[in-house]
């Protein structure tokens, strides 16, 4: 396109004389860029921020156009362009002033060598290995043939320093950077300099702040041992476990720097000393100690919360919670909770976690629902052991339950069991609250086989995942899935609990919370066979604002081949709250052919 203005920083002044008000000059600055650019000189050129000020006058905005074109040269040179061409001009022909601004930038520099020197990183002794040189290479951010911007090789600095920093030299620090920029070849020459540092090692465990409970709910969740290398990735979660316990309103996990500060301070006499006698032999290099401090703020050690809510699955919901966190060195938790169609009552005492990483819990409760026709009551004690973190969770628990169950027109039965269940859990996910990227399995295994306080022995097999996979920069595919079977000799006799239906929010949409399974006498009730699907996408217009469409398919029954899927589809509205995922969907069942509204918050699984 051709130029109406000539040469860089030329200059078009009219010689209308404009008569000055208390208001000053009020004028238009029009860019003409490559979008980055335009935005950059919108938000930084001082033509721009000082348009609408009562204190511009002509003769002002006359000097603000002169200077504009070594502003805009210089900020463009930090997004790697360093040749550019800029035009500024004033025109005042008309009844307001228009600044106009063109820039063709011409070639980007591009990054020509990286010069990456490495200052001490030797293997220590008691078994240090060397430090992988090529892989910290592999992982600077501004490679040859990229495209030099000031902020990515601030950032690429930064990040190199962060990385090595985060696992045995924690006092690593640049020493000397340099970038050389050669316009005529639009080649930059990097260098970087960084040293290590000294190597460190975890030392022993203090804690800070206890005061009721003892120091096994700390120690026994430790699993830095004295003589590991250092690294904020076992910090992290060591301070995410005991955070996680509930007997702590604040946790801080850190190294005790000290020790290396006081080493830095003993070095600089050393090297006094060496310099007035310089017979004086060389301290004796090695990995420095650094002891792991634990301060806590014990939570209160009794609480009791109250809350209401909604969900279109189960109706309003109201909560009474009581915790006190040392009942005979135990932490005992209660709930009261009433739902429209399903009430709760539970108690449950928590042991602290053992030296073996085992989390045991025993449980009683009750529980009523009144779903599809059929009234449950269920009693039911219970024994738990849970352990593994939360990327591979699993838990083993046997409990003894009766049910009492009603069915209208039929007559009440009531029956007793005593299942053992495993349940193992794996997760990759980028996030545990907000995932857009990796997966979610969770398969149980279980049943009553020993004729012992049970009825009718039967298996249990169950099997559930969920997989998110970004699609583009905005968009997330979002794929469900669900099965389970019940092996047994008479379908009487298996508590419901055991059994299977679908429908809701985390199901089948489009259909009631339990409105698919078996039918009898006018109830749906649960079935020995499950299978659900569903395929979700989500665009996320306006982050954190989005919109999705999906469908759902799937049912439950007696018999395998009894499974005839129930479909549902339609579309939502998606808000990343800070405590989760909010999910508005708006969903038509065909098989009952009509729309539902659905409602959850939070990530299920």
């Amino acid at each position: 396109m051709q130029r109406s203005l000539l040469g860089v920083g030329a200059f078009v002044f009219a010689t209308t004389v404009y008569a000055q008000s208390t208001t000053g000059v009020d004028y238009t600055v029009r860019i003409d860029a490559p979008r980055a650019l335009e935005t950059l000189l919108e938000e930084n050129l001082d033509l721009m921020r000082w348009r609408g000020n009562s204190r511009v006058d002509i003769d002002q905005l006359q000097r603000l156009v002169k200077e504009a074109p070594a502003q805009a040269t210089s900020l463009i040179a930090t997004e790697g362009y360093y040749s550019p061409k800029v035009s500024v001009g004033l025109d005042t022909s008309g009844a307001r002033p228009v600044a106009r601004v063109i820039v063709d930038p011409g070639q980007p520099v591009l990054v020509g060598d990286v010069d990456l020197v490495l200052q001490g990183f030797a293997a220590f002794e008691e078994g240090g290995a060397p430090f992988d040189a090529g892989a910290l290479r592999n992982r600077w951010t501004l490679p040859v043939g990229s495209q030099f911007r000031q902020s990515d090789w601030e950032g690429a600095k930064k990040g190199l320093v962060r990385d090595i920093a985060q696992s045995r030299f924690p006092r690593a620090r640049l020493v000397e950077t340099s970038a050389t920029v050669d316009p005529d070849s639009r080649r930059a020459l990097l260098r970087v300099v960084i040293d290590s540092g000294p190597e460190m090692r975890f030392g022993n465990l203090r804690i800070r702040g206890l005061k009721r409970y003892p120091a096994e709910v700390i120690t026994n969740l430790n699993k830095i041992n004295p003589g590991d290398q250092y690294s904020e990735a076992a910090l992290q979660a060591l301070q995410s476990r005991v955070q996680d316990t509930g007997y702590f309103a604040s946790v801080e996990v850190s190294a005790d720097m000290r020790a290396v500060l006081n080493a830095e301070i003993a070095d600089i006499k050393e090297d006094a000393d060496s310099d007035a006698n310089p017979a004086t032999p060389e301290p004796a290099t090695g990995p420095t100690t650094l002891p792991v401090i634990v301060n806590v703020t014990e939570n209160k050690q009794k609480n009791v919360e109250a809350g209401v809510g909604f969900s279109t699955d189960t109706g309003g919901r109201a909560q009474l919670s009581y915790d006190d966190l040392n009942v005979f060195g135990k932490r005992l938790k209660t709930d009261l909770i009433y739902e429209q169609k399903r009430q709760t009552a539970k108690g449950e005492l928590f042991w602290p976690t053992t030296a073996k990483g085992y989390n045991d819990s025993i449980s009683a409760g009750v529980e009523r629902e009144d779903l599809r026709g059929e009234l449950t009551t269920l009693a039911s004690v219970a024994a738990r052991r849970a352990w593994g973190s939360p990327l591979l969770e699993q838990s083993v628990t046997l409990e003894a339950l009766t049910e009492e169950r009603e069915v209208e027109g039929l007559e009440p039965t009531r029956t007793k069991s005593l299942p053992l269940t495993y349940s193992i859990t794996k997760r990759k996910l980028d996030s545990l609250i907000l995932p857009t990227n990796g997966y979610v399995v969770n398969a149980q295994l279980g049943g009553a086989v020993l004729p012992i306080l049970t009825d009718e022995k039967f298996l249990r097999m169950y099997l559930r995942g969920i997989y998110y996979k970004p699609l583009g920069p905005a968009g997330t595919l979002i794929l469900r899935g669900e099965t389970g079977a019940v092996a047994s000799k008479e379908k009487l006799g298996v508590p419901s609990t055991f059994l299977f239906r679908a429908g809701g929010d985390q199901s089948v949409r489009g259909y009631g919370y339990q409105e698919l399974g078996v039918q009898e006498n006018g109830a749906t009730v649960g079935g020995r066979y499950l299978a659900t699907a569903s395929a979700e996408y989500q665009y996320w217009f306006k982050p954190p604002w989005g919109v999705a469409v999906f469908y759902d398919v799937g049912n439950a029954a007696d018999k395998f081949g009894d499974l005839n899927p129930k479909s549902g589809y339609g579309v939502g509205a998606r808000w990343r709250s800070p405590v989760g995922p909010i999910n508005v969907d708006l969903a038509y069942g065909h098989a009952v052919r009509k729309a539902r509204l659905h409602f959850s918050l939070g990530f299920t699984f």
